[in-house]
């Protein structure tokens, strides 16, 4: 079935999958690069600013690839990302480093980034069909986790000493995604204008694009049913974290006749390992007995799993219990995360395809908020408090998405796909 998928969509998973592993061995110890440089205080600040950025300019990059096309955007960003990945091997050579200038080529690749984003999700959806989304998204997913789990992986062993030459390779690859993209990626989207509309690219232009995003009630009913699902996943390196390093003392373990010292933050650490092993190992099995069932239910039923995981989590202190509780929030991820991807693109306007996922990207912005904030609220309601919480947002995370699917629906008065034979 891969080889029936548009080109397009075989070389963003196989260009995706390159770039991903390369940069987990990079990115997600930058945050320690600048504690060593600077301090942990400016590290954390200038990290959070950097979220901020990227999400700013996906949102203006939304906007632009409905107006200038998706192949102009995504070329644009891999050149800019290109440039700024040279700019930080010459801020980290053997013989000069400035964590300044790295710092600002950051920036560029989070601006970058967030411009191009926008950009790929709308031209998946513009080359899948309703029948082959719920198969693209699943093995992207599968092939993001792969290349995260092997490059977080060996950045954990070489990071520290040879930044250098992995930055190189990051710039390496970076130089052959550009030259694919601008080679063998097509053209997905013809700009619908009408007089002076495409040299209109202005902020009156954007904030008229995302007024409209805005008054999509189904829309923005659905972005707040996802909402309260991810909170949930950015526990995992919040409150979880926090609540198991301070609860469970360290002990011993045997684990396939091996013999372990494991304290809170090692096992936080073994069982994050865990989700992405299952996930990894288990795609494909997943994907092959959910197709053709009611992808509703499948959905409702991973948010349920997913949520019942995380609430065993936020209570037990057994090693075992929470490996079983990773197992059921791990099934539970991976039946809704293709299914949620797939409605979500047949919920957006598909003149608007670039914004409207631009604006989904609050999801991921305010699930990290609620998840910081979890720490917070951990201290006051307690573990059990948490868990409770959790079970309310996996309800909420249901209704809201519910609320979304039957307005939807109703507004264009047909059923949902693959339910024509039986409605909820």
């Amino acid at each position: 079935m891969f080889r029936s998928l548009h080109p397009n969509i075989r070389i963003r998973i196989y260009t995706s999958f390159m770039s991903r592993m390369i940069g987990s061995m990079i990115f997600p110890f930058m945050a320690v690069y600048f504690v060593q440089e600077m301090n942990a205080a400016i590290a954390g600040i200038l990290m959070m600013v950097n979220v901020i950025i990227q999400f700013l300019a996906s949102l203006y990059g939304g906007h632009l690839a409905d107006r200038i096309g998706r192949k102009r955007m995504m070329v644009l960003g891999e050149a800019a990302k290109a440039a700024a990945f040279i700019g930080m091997v010459l801020a980290n050579t053997p013989s000069f480093t400035s964590a300044s200038i790295t710092f600002a080529m950051l920036m560029v690749i989070s601006i970058a980034s967030g411009m191009i984003m926008p950009a790929q999700e709308a031209m998946l959806i513009d080359v899948s069909t309703q029948e082959t989304r719920a198969y693209m998204y699943a093995i992207n997913y599968w092939a993001n986790n792969l290349a995260m789990m092997i490059g977080l992986t060996i950045g954990g062993w070489l990071f520290q000493d040879y930044m250098f030459q992995l930055l190189i390779g990051l710039v390496v690859m970076s130089i052959i995604t550009m030259a694919i993209t601008i080679m063998f990626i097509q053209e997905t989207y013809t700009v619908r204008t009408t007089a002076g509309e495409k040299k209109d690219l202005g902020l009156k232009s954007l904030f008229r694009s995302y007024r409209s995003v805005g008054r999509d009630r189904a829309f923005l009913l659905f972005v707040l049913s996802g909402i309260a699902i991810l909170s949930l996943e950015f526990q995992r390196s919040n409150y979880l974290t926090v609540r198991m390093e301070k609860d469970i003392a360290e002990m011993s373990m045997s684990i396939f006749g091996f013999s372990l010292s494991v304290d809170g933050l090692r096992l936080v650490s073994l069982l994050t390992v865990e989700n992405t092993l299952i996930i990894v190992l288990f795609t494909g099995l997943v994907t092959k007995l959910i197709k053709g069932h009611n992808e509703r239910l499948v959905m409702y039923t991973g948010f349920i799993l997913f949520g019942a995981g995380f609430a065993i989590m936020a209570v037990s202190n057994s090693p075992f219990l929470l490996a079983a509780a990773v197992l059921i929030l791990s099934l539970g991820e991976l039946m809704y995360v293709p299914t949620r991807q797939s409605m979500l693109a047949d919920m957006v306007d598909d003149t608007k395809r670039g914004t409207y996922m631009a604006f989904h990207g609050f999801v991921f912005q305010f699930g990290k908020l609620i998840g910081a904030a979890g720490i917070i609220m951990g201290e006051s309601v307690g573990k059990y408090g948490m868990g409770f919480s959790y079970i309310v947002f996996t309800l909420l995370g249901i209704l809201f998405c519910e609320m979304a699917l039957r307005q939807r629906y109703a507004s264009v008065k047909r059923v949902p796909p693959k339910e024509k034979t039986k409605l909820i």
